[in-house]
């Protein structure tokens, strides 16, 4: 038993002294295999650093001792070769880096030079073109220039003219002496002073006191007799206190006149009345050959072609208030016809017999003696249906005006005859019921009453002959209606329709301011029919003269790419030739042949004779190629072409032409150096007029900027902004950029305008668009700058618009507009536009997608003031009450160049690269 536990003691004792040495192995080999490679390292590190540099064991050997073995030695050559090789190839490179960016330069600068050379060879191909155009141009003139004729003067004797068969039978051909008028006289006018023949001291003051005032303003009028072309005397009115001279007095005094020359050729004798009966003095009296002006017309006295018809002289020395007209809408009134007037022959016969036969029944038997007595049956029924409002008097409350026998007679007074016709929407007018008076004061009278409220008449008789009929086509402002068809006046009258009517209206408008409101208006008709009848063309329109300002230029302006860029494309051939002024008075002589009619029953009348206007006839397209080329530039010669050829030329529809910058400015200079600047390099620029408002001069020491082109300053009377629109004589072209100092657009974009505007030349072609609104709750309008899918304005601060409207907006358009301009310091852009729209009655054009045109930084306007569009709104409703309506249109687009978003083949290019 103790054997076997001893033995298994000693076993159990070898398995711990076992377990015991494994341990420590484990142990020793832990240490062994960590801290000694530390303990080596550390000691070699400490053996490398305390040897010195000729001890080391890891760092590189001096002497090439690591090289002394062969392969060693081969093996540094070789890295040694390497890196050599290495260092040159970077040189190399560094080099050929060096050449390439030097390449890269040139290769740009190249390119430049071939861009330059490219643009440079168009621009030749453009003058070279532009060169032969001009000598095709001067080789087809075949003709000399055409200059004024040699005038014609009368002999000193003046023998006169062969005598006419009877002095009733007198025209223009056989009792005018053309020899005293030839076609450049200018018309001069020698007027008798009323002192000097006896008949003078019985003529009516207030007639002489605004016939001399008249006179005295006309341009006409000469004090020299020996040159007049055509000699007026007054004859009357006839003061009612003093009898008319006997028909045999009246001849001698004629005769007795310094300048009768025994038949009176060549003279006028005016007659003006003032009241609807005036006395017919000259019927019995021998007159030659003067020719007679008066209201009232016998059919044996009156000489078709030869004497005239004359309106009533009304507003003898007082002005019309205009503002106090009526305004032309509503279109219908209160009732749809009025008369008010008593005929004593007439009435016993219609009031108190039975109503007379119809017109069917009349017909069958003998005509009717008179028809008057039909159409107050007939006005009466129409009364009596109530089927409209209407209002017919055949008898007056008080006692009726003096009239001529079978003339209607005038009932009330003026003022309450006015009053009524306010209401009416027309007004009666029934020729005298005796054929032979073919022209009566009295007629005459209610005619102009009726146009002054804006009441269209209805003429009831063909056969009388309303003032200035050979000239004015009277169809467009009254109804002529023969008698016998006075049952079918009513109807007549509901069939037309709204804008009929009104068009009628503003036509009677324009007739009655334009040819009767004023004694001087009646005077400048009278000379005006006269001067039409023998073909000489009107006085020149007066052209303000510009006061320059002296300037010294500066530096040579520079080019503004941004303003300039249209990507690959020139705007416009570069001009070798200086500029050129339009073509001026190139139809002073058709406006007295061709266009008679159309000047004279159109705004603003025949009184002026404009250098150019935006009505002009345009040739058809082949015309150009076919004899009638000279100043046309058609776009590849006329093959057309896409947006190299389209800017290489101007083409349309006109011959070529430039535009003339007009800029308005106030004391900011440097604002006005850069936007002047900025119109360095713009084709088709003719010059620059800058508009100097300020009563104080530009600096001395200022330096404008050399544009290539007259930089002309014109020095104001006043701080007007009328003065934008003055036509000043330094303007030379027709088409003016008219732009405010700070504005801000690019040269393509007044390009395209320009280009734009040769095709509408009589509208305002421009970029910022307004709208007028309709006040719902205040029954008017207002002045809206908001984002409108409607405009009906284009602001004149960036617009282009015809030299003509500047001549209307400063001598034709009503003074009262002008000065509330001068009043607000305000609203000239919406007068210019009030006044383009009524005589064209069409809305301006608005350009490209710009809604503002001010330039980044510029000081502020007068447009940013709180009060600015109060006035405005203030403006508007004014410049309505002075027309009588409203003249602006609307207008639901504006205009791109034709290849806009078009998507083109690679060989084409677009009109213009951002529009």
């Amino acid at each position: 038993m103790q054997r076997n536990g001893g033995v298994v003691g000693n076993g159990s004792q070898s398995w711990v002294l076992r377990r015991v040495r494994l341990t420590w192995l484990s142990f020793m080999l832990f240490f062994i295999l960590v801290f000694f490679p530390l303990i080596a390292h550390y000691y070699l590190t400490t053996i490398d650093e305390t040897s010195g540099p000729d001890r080391r064991i890891f760092g590189p050997r001096p002497g090439g001792e690591l090289c002394e073995a062969k392969h060693v030695q081969d093996l540094c050559r070789i890295r040694e070769s390497v890196s050599e090789e290495l260092l040159q190839l970077e040189a190399k490179r560094q080099e050929l880096n060096g050449e390439i960016a030097r390449l890269n330069l040139r290769i740009e600068a190249c390119k430049r030079s071939i861009d330059s050379a490219k643009q440079d060879l168009l621009q030749l191909k453009n003058v070279i073109s532009q060169t032969e155009h001009s000598y095709k141009e001067l080789m087809a003139q075949n003709q000399p220039k055409l200059s004024l004729p040699v005038r014609l003067l009368p002999d000193k004797d003046d023998p006169g003219l062969p005598p006419p068969r009877s002095v009733q039978s007198c025209r223009l051909h056989t009792c005018f002496d053309y020899a005293r008028c030839p076609l450049t006289s200018g018309f001069p006018v020698y007027v008798y002073d009323t002192g000097s023949y006896p008949w003078g001291e019985n003529i009516d003051p207030l007639v002489k006191q605004a016939f001399a005032s008249s006179v005295k303003s006309n341009v006409y009028v000469t004090d020299n007799p020996s040159i007049a072309c055509l000699y007026v005397v007054l004859v009357g009115e006839i003061h009612d206190s003093s009898p008319p001279p006997s028909p045999l007095d009246l001849e001698k005094q004629l005769k007795a006149l310094p300048y009768w020359r025994s038949d009176g050729h060549n003279h006028l004798l005016v007659h003006l009345s003032r009241k609807s009966l005036t006395q017919n003095f000259l019927y019995n009296v021998s007159t030659g050959r003067a020719a007679i002006a008066q209201s009232t017309f016998l059919e044996r006295q009156y000489r078709e072609g030869f004497d005239l018809v004359l309106s009533p002289l009304v507003h003898a020395l007082s002005e019309p208030n205009f503002l106090e007209v009526p305004p032309q809408v509503p279109v219908k009134r209160k009732y749809l016809f009025t008369f008010q007037g008593e005929k004593v022959e007439s009435l016993r016969s219609s009031l108190l017999e039975a109503p007379p036969q119809s017109f069917e029944e009349e017909m069958e038997g003998d005509p009717p003696a008179d028809y008057d007595d039909r159409i107050i049956g007939t006005l009466k029924a129409v009364q009596d249906s109530h089927l409209d409002q209407v209002l017919v008097e055949f008898t007056c409350k008080n006692r009726p005006k003096p009239s001529l026998p079978t003339e209607w007679a005038l009932c009330g007074e003026r003022e309450d005859r006015l009053e009524v016709l306010k209401t009416s929407t027309f007004a009666l007018v029934i020729s005298p019921g005796d054929g032979q008076l073919v022209a009566s004061a009295g007629c005459n009278m209610r005619l102009f009453e009726a146009l002054e409220v804006g009441a269209i008449p209805v003429v009831l008789g063909d056969h009388s002959k309303l003032p200035y009929h050979q000239l004015i086509r009277w169809s467009e402002a009254a109804i002529m209606v023969p008698k016998p068809r006075i049952t079918e006046l009513h109807f007549l009258l509901r069939s037309l329709s709204d804008s009929d009517l009104l068009a009628m209206r503003r036509q009677g408008r324009f007739l009655w301011e334009t040819y009767f409101s004023t004694s001087e208006s009646i005077f400048n008709t009278i000379l005006a029919s006269v001067r039409t009848s023998i073909q000489i063309p009107a006085a020149p329109i007066k052209e303000e003269p510009a006061q320059e300002i002296p300037h010294k230029a500066g530096k040579m302006a520079g080019t503004d790419a941004n303003m300039a860029d249209n990507g690959d494309l020139d705007l416009g051939p570069v001009e070798t030739e200086p500029p050129y002024a339009s073509p001026r008075f190139l139809r002073n002589f058709t406006y007295t042949v061709s266009d008679v009619y159309r000047t004279w029953n159109h705004a603003p009348g025949p009184f002026h004779l404009f250098p150019h206007t935006p009505l002009d006839p345009v040739l058809p397209s082949e015309a150009k190629f076919l004899g009638s080329g000279t100043g046309f530039r058609p776009i590849g010669g006329g093959s057309g072409g896409s947006g190299k050829e389209f800017q290489a030329a101007l083409g349309g529809n006109v011959p070529r032409e430039q535009f003339t910058v007009v800029m308005l400015t106030y004391e900011r200079e440097e604002v006005l150096m850069n936007s002047l600047e900025r119109l360095n390099g713009l084709p088709y620029l003719n010059k620059v007029v800058v508009v100097w408002n300020s009563p104080k001069p530009p600096s001395d020491d200022l330096l404008w900027p050399d544009i290539g082109l007259p930089i002309v300053v014109v020095r104001t009377e006043k701080n007007s902004l009328n003065n934008r629109f003055l036509p000043w004589d330094t303007v030379e072209t027709e088409a003016i950029l008219s732009i405010d100092d700070d504005a801000h657009l690019r040269h393509d974009e007044i390009m395209f305008g320009f280009r734009v505007w040769r095709e509408a030349r009589d509208r305002i072609v421009g970029f910022p668009g307004r709208f007028h609104a309709w006040d719902v709750n205040h029954q008017s309008w207002l002045y809206n700058s908001n984002y409108s899918c409607e405009l009906s304005m284009v602001l004149t601060g960036a617009a282009f618009f015809h030299k003509y409207y500047a001549y209307l907006y400063s001598y034709v358009m009503p003074q009262a507009i002008r000065d509330m301009v001068d009043e607000y310091v305000n609203c000239e852009d919406i007068a210019m536009n009030f006044l383009v729209s009524h005589i064209t009655r069409k809305p301006p054009i608005k350009v490209t997608s710009r809604w503002t045109f001010r330039c980044p930084g510029c000081p502020q306007a007068l447009s940013h003031d709180d009060s600015h569009f109060h006035e405005r709104h203030k403006c508007i409703n004014f410049f309505v009450k002075v027309y009588g309506y409203m003249p602006l249109l609307y207008t639901q687009f504006r205009v791109d160049s034709v290849l806009f978003k078009t998507r083109l083949p690679h060989d084409k290019t677009k009109c213009f690269k951002f529009i």
